[in-house]
Parts: structure tokens; C-alpha cells; sequence
């Protein structure tokens, strides 16, 4: 599993990256200053999510044995990107955090509690290591 996490947590960063170039070259002239700053969040944020999973992928087959508490901190990290940093690319692309008249607002916070959870797992497998 942890393989898959390194390759999954590569693979967000390069996106990130792409995202990263895209708002700063491609944006400029669609949308105002304030939503690239809001694009630019959702970058910084997927990019430090990325790397945290290529570490906890690396960490767990160097230092710690297998940890259902570092698989659960992959995933809650996983989780964060797409609901926290997604639903602000949302944002910008649409000019609104809603779908078919739904409000998605409440997704950004949830993936931010999901990044909670995840530096809390990684702590808690680090203290049991």
C-alpha cells in the first residue's frame, strides 16, 4: 500500500505543479486577483499534502513496521486534496462553491478537518513507534 501512496502522493505533486503554473500564466486574464489567491491555496495546500504522503510512504518502509495509523493518515490526507484543495479549484473555475443550485461550501472545512486528522494520525503513529 505504501508504494501506491508514493506513486498517488508523485502524481498529486506533479498536478499541483500544473495547477501552479496554470494559475499564474493561464488565470491572470480570466479571473480576479482574489480567486487566484484562493487558487493559489488550493495549490500550496495539495503540494504540502503531496510530499507529506511520499514522506509517510517512505518513513513507513524505512522506520516503522506496517501502521494502520499511517494508512489512515494516507487516506485522510487523500481525502483533504480532493475535498479541500478541489473544491477550490471549484471555486475558481466556477465562481461558486455550489452545484445544480446545492451548496458545496461545507466540502472546503471538511477537507481541511480531514488534514486535522491526518497530522493527528501521523503524530499518533509516530508516539507508537
Amino acid at each position: 500500500m505504501e508504494k501506491y501512496f508514493f506513486v498517488f502522493g508523485a502524481f498529486l505533486a506533479g498536478l499541483a505543479v500544473a495547477a501552479g503554473a496554470f494559475g499564474a500564466h493561464g488565470l491572470e486574464d480570466i479571473v480576479t486577483p482574489d480567486r487566484i489567491a484562493i487558487w493559489e491555496k488550493a495549490v500550496r495546500y495539495q503540494m504540502y499534502h503531496a510530499l507529506t504522503l511520499i514522506m509517510i510512504s517512505w518513513a513507513t518502509t524505512h522506520w516503522w513496521s506496517r501502521s494502520n495509523t499511517l494508512r489512515a493518515a494516507s487516506w485522510f490526507f487523500v481525502l483533504g486534496i480532493i475535498l479541500f484543495s478541489g473544491s477550490l479549484y471549484y471555486l475558481v473555475a466556477n465562481g461558486e462553491l455550489a452545484y445544480n443550485g446545492i451548496s458545496l461550501g461545507i466540502l472546503t472545512p471538511i477537507g481541511g478537518v480531514f488534514f486535522v486528522f491526518g497530522w493527528f494520525a501521523l503524530m499518533i503513529a509516530a508516539w507508537r513507534a
